[in-house]
């Protein structure tokens, strides 16, 4: 699940750790219990490939009931969706102004466990710095 330390109820979890990919990549797992929500931040670096409309990168969230059968979650399950490969995803990068940046979304939909993933189109043959790191917040009282 990743390193975690807590903020006086805000619970941090690193869910990719930072590193250059070239393929898919899915975050940790967060389990939602206990928390009334969860930000889930992408930090993207430079691209080493050039980025355009057949190589591209799409940040995605996706929600599960069990942690074992994934599907990407609706557009409406999170805060500021874009149109991508796939619902549920939060950045479309195909060009090279738009990497090395901070991506955020906040999940709000209904499931008990989400991860963030990378989906990369086409080939990453040098690839990109990405991390994923989830911030469970509103903790529940017992």
């Amino acid at each position: 699940m990743g390193l975690t330390k807590d903020f006086g109820g805000l619970t941090p979890i690193t869910a990719i750790l930072s590193q250059v990919l070239t393929a898919d990549a899915n975050g940790a797992t967060c389990d939602l219990l206990g928390f009334g929500g969860v930000a889930i931040s992408f930090n993207v670096g430079n691209s080493a490939d050039t980025l355009s409309g057949s190589v591209e990168i799409n940040l995605e969230v996706q929600h599960s009931d069990d942690d074992s059968t994934w599907s990407a979650c609706a557009d409406t399950d999170i805060i500021d969706s874009v149109t991508g490969a796939n619902t549920g995803t939060l950045a479309h990068i195909d060009a090279p102004a738009e990497d090395s940046n901070v991506f955020t979304t906040q999940y709000i939909g209904g499931k008990r466990y989400v991860r963030g993933v990378v989906n990369l189109v086409g080939t990453h043959t040098n690839g990109t710095p990405i991390s994923c790191t989830y911030i469970r917040f509103r903790p529940e009282s017992i």
